[in-house]
């Protein structure tokens, strides 16, 4: 499923190939929580920016409007007329972010719903149901998310617990994926690791979920507070422990200098709201840096937002008519800078594979990663 066509120092160029088309990686998931991106993006718009995989939310989806009700219009991919790879989370994030008051016990989660209170309960079965009626490309394993800093004693038993759960999404997804209604048979389950900030951790449960032999392999319990030097020295650890002929998937993030830093580390896969929700309030990513379109200087700016871009917002208008919108508060403005942030990170990707394959990563990497979080 996972092929490295190259490799440049331990960053690697490779294609992973689903049911639902060949991912070229490293590669950038565009985050469409309720199966859709937020901003009035389409998934025609997805494709004429160059998104490869949409990413969707177990947890939202299944509240609303319900998986089964998904599961009775085909799936996913026709709900929400996207014909290429899909990711869903199992949930775990949001149940330990969003939901009120929860209990954690061996089976799972009882938690309320933060929409309207209901009870709920969800454990690796219950995820591992609500994605197959999904019928996502890619599911991700139901994992607990560990505040960070943690007491390491609750660490240890979260992780085994994890661990636990990890085996009976395994035995769960194999079960679903044998009978006649499931919609797509070939969905594929990434196992996660967890640890916190303590090495031992995370490498012992690296190499116990590598045994499991699972499509790919995600870093969770990262960008939730930790400094970037952190999150690099766990990656630094991990890694090395991490199949190599799977795909490694690190969740949540992030920046633009995050992304090639992590690359520079071996990773494949990145998934992150910032560029579309920074999008939203005129935050805006370019080749220069990152600049604030409310800003009074651009007022009268008759620049595209970045004149090397090609998305649609850089090829049809000026930062001052952008920044004209958002203070008016005309939806067009947010649709523009989301289309301008997401076109941004896809080829972002673009550019890392180019130069994986060129063999001057490295040079790409001293070039980008300080010019790029710079404010303009």
């Amino acid at each position: 499923m996972f092929k490295i066509l190259h490799t440049n120092g331990k960053a690697r160029l490779g294609e992973f190939h689903t049911v639902h088309g060949v991912i070229k990686t490293p590669v950038f998931q565009n985050v469409g929580t309720l199966a859709a991106i937020k901003g009035a993006v389409s998934t025609m718009d997805l494709k004429e920016i160059g998104c490869q995989v949409e990413l969707s939310n177990t947890y939202h989806l299944h509240l609303r409007p319900g998986d089964k009700i998904i599961h009775q219009l085909g799936g996913l991919h026709k709900f929400m007329n996207w014909d290429r790879p899909i990711l869903t989370d199992s949930g775990g994030f949001q149940v330990f972010s969003l939901a009120g008051l929860r209990k954690i016990t061996e089976e799972g989660v009882s938690f309320n719903s933060h929409i309207d209170g209901r009870h709920i309960f969800m454990g690796p079965e219950e995820s591992m149901q609500i994605q197959s009626n999904l019928a996502s490309t890619i599911a991700m394993a139901f994992d607990e998310c560990i505040e960070n800093p943690s007491p390491r004693d609750y660490v240890k038993k979260s992780v085994d617990r994890t661990y636990r759960w990890l085996e009976r999404c395994k035995a769960e997804m194999n079960r679903l994926n044998t009978l006649d209604t499931t919609i797509n048979k070939q969905q594929m389950l990434f196992g996660i690791n967890q640890g916190g900030v303590y090495d031992d951790l995370r490498v012992e449960n690296m190499k116990q979920i590598a045994k499991l032999d699972l499509p790919g392999y995600a870093i969770g319990g990262l960008a939730v507070g930790e400094s970037h030097e952190e999150m690099y020295h766990i990656l630094d650890v991990v890694l090395p422990h991490a199949p190599e002929d799977r795909p490694r998937y690190l969740m949540g993030v992030g920046t633009p200098s995050n992304i090639i830093e992590a690359v520079a580390r071996g990773v494949d896969f990145f998934d992150c709201v910032i560029a579309s929700r920074n999008a939203r309030h005129a935050f805006i990513f370019t080749k220069h840096g990152t600049m604030n379109l409310l800003n009074q200087k651009y007022e009268t700016d008759t620049a595209p937002i970045d004149d090397t871009c090609g998305c649609p917002a850089c090829r049809n208008y000026s930062r001052a008519y952008i920044r004209h919108l958002f203070k008016a508060k005309e939806m067009l403005g947010m649709r523009l800078c989301v289309l301008h942030n997401l076109y941004f990170y896809n080829h972002l990707m673009e550019e890392i594979r180019d130069a994986i394959a060129e063999d001057r990563f490295e040079e790409y990497r001293r070039e980008n990663v300080e010019k790029l979080a710079k404010r303009i």
